[in-house]
């Protein structure tokens, strides 16, 4: 009984799922399990050895003895390395919330890193430290690949930079990194590297670039705000500075701000056309909007793979475009090519959940489905939702409760896992109903879209409290 699939009657909740999307996402599994059992077991086994990707985790470099004011420097080859790498295929990279979860270290040492590769099951940890020697600062870059019990070790070749040379120096470091691993490379890529390493020509915008991607990570209000006034720096300084101006429309998307969102997305594919990020985050605010822009979103995902044929993440907003249109051979071919170009995605293992909750008999492939998710993204609070709610259709409470708590521990302001969570502890603990009936009349008494769901609420807290009253 969740608010995701419930309607208001009667001031009561009862379960009415939406009949077309249950049709449209069964339809699209049912055309799926065909699809694959029709392919030549041949094909299967060539389509699965073709995706051989390798997961990288990029760690800040450590600044053992620079002076506070260029600490900065280790995040800006961190984050050097992780815009170049992006341009490539067959390198996943372990997104760097999932940090967040881990005990951190006072610096990402080699210890630290084979750690952190082993918790987050990385193929391989990029770190490194930046140190002054003689005056000049010395950029040493390291890497281990972590092979079960076994671990290799790799150093690159040192780096130089003098005053004023970060930049020239950051440039080089990808593609030292990816020619230590025997990453081959065409020209043409080895160039792209290089372009988004450090794509501007200010040290001023780099350093509030940077700092503004720092303070973005860590999730919250506080550091998201912080983060807007380092990427407005940023763009102060270097108007052309195409990474910044997307990276602050992720941050006044992660705010709630959907037109600040967009108007920086679309200065950013302004400033560059051939910039695949920030048609991908237009498909995403359009795939969510009120209205059902799903043609418009179904474009935007459309640009951004034409520029990166191998964006997974771009390949599954496709999908979910394409599922949400009813274009069932759509989203199957969407969704294979995500999987190809990224076997580690939670994204599409949580689409996959969708898929098989949508038909009641499926309730063992949707756990499991919702499982892997959550095991490659332990953050991943969809899944997490999608998970809970298997769990109570089928009358396992104490799992809906465990997974519903952990969403709200990750996202304390959740009022749909906090509304689930009050639901279901009505059923198990009355007492402790009322006391989250009360936190989420009080978390989303306050916003416009919930004004529908808080009545509903206060029906259900008023019902409880006179049952306890009768009772005395």
């Amino acid at each position: 009984m969740t608010r995701l699939d419930s309607r208001v009657s009667d001031g009561k909740i009862s379960k009415r799922r939406a009949t077309v999307i249950r049709i449209a996402w069964l339809a699209v599994w049912t055309a799926w399990l065909l699809v694959w059992v029709a392919t030549p077991a041949s094909a299967q086994t060539s389509a699965a050895a073709a995706t051989k990707v390798r997961s990288v985790l990029i760690l800040p470099f450590a600044t053992p003895d620079l002076p506070r004011e260029e600490e900065w420097m280790g995040e800006a080859a961190a984050q050097s390395i992780m815009s170049s790498f992006r341009q490539i295929p067959g390198i996943i990279q372990i997104e760097r919330s999932r940090l967040q979860s881990l005990t951190q270290p006072e610096a990402w040492d080699e210890q630290a890193a084979v750690a952190a590769a082993r918790v987050l099951r990385a193929d391989i940890a990029f770190f490194g430290e930046i140190r002054r020697v003689a005056g000049d600062a010395t950029l040493q870059a390291r890497w281990v690949e972590v092979r079960g019990e076994r671990v290799e070790r790799g150093t690159l070749d040192p780096i130089t930079v003098p005053d004023g040379a970060l930049l020239d120096r950051l440039r080089q470091l990808p593609v030292a990194y990816a020619r230590s691993l025997k990453i081959h490379l065409s020209d043409a890529e080895a160039a792209r590297m290089q372009k988004w390493a450090a794509p501007t020509g200010s040290l001023k915008a780099w350093e509030s670039y940077v700092r503004g991607r720092a303070a973005a990570v860590r999730g919250t209000q506080e550091a998201n705000e912080a983060a807007v006034e380092h990427l407005s720096r940023a763009i102060e300084a270097d108007a052309q500075f195409v990474l910044a101006q997307y990276a602050l429309g992720s941050v006044h998307q992660a705010l709630g701000n959907r037109w600040k969102a967009a108007a920086q997305f679309r200065a950013s594919t302004q400033l560059d056309s051939t910039f695949p990020e920030p048609y991908k985050s237009l498909g995403d605010l359009f795939l969510t909007a009120p209205r059902r822009l799903f043609d418009q979103a179904e474009e935007a995902y459309v640009k951004a793979i034409d520029l990166r044929p191998f964006y997974a993440e771009a390949h599954v907003g496709l999908g979910d475009a394409k599922a949400a249109k009813g274009d069932v051979n759509g989203a199957i071919s969407a969704y294979q090519k995500a999987l190809v170009h990224n076997p580690l995605s939670a994204q599409v293992h949580a689409s996959l959940g969708k898929i098989y909750y949508a038909e009641k008999g499926l309730y063992y492939e949707s756990v499991q489905a919702y499982k892997k998710a959550v095991d490659l993204d332990p953050l991943n609070t969809e899944a997490r939702m999608g998970l809970a709610e298997v769990y109570e259709d089928k009358g396992l409470y104490p799992e809906a409760i465990s997974e519903y708590k952990k969403v709200v521990e990750l996202d304390p302001k959740n009022t749909g896992a906090l509304y689930n969570l009050a639901l279901v502890y009505e059923r198990t603990d009355p007492r402790e109903a009322i006391a989250l009936w009360e936190r989420y009349i009080q978390l989303a008494g306050p916003l416009p879209t919930e004004k529908d769901w808080v009545d509903v609420a206060k029906l259900h807290l008023r019902k409880l409290k006179n049952q306890f009253e009768k009772d005395k």
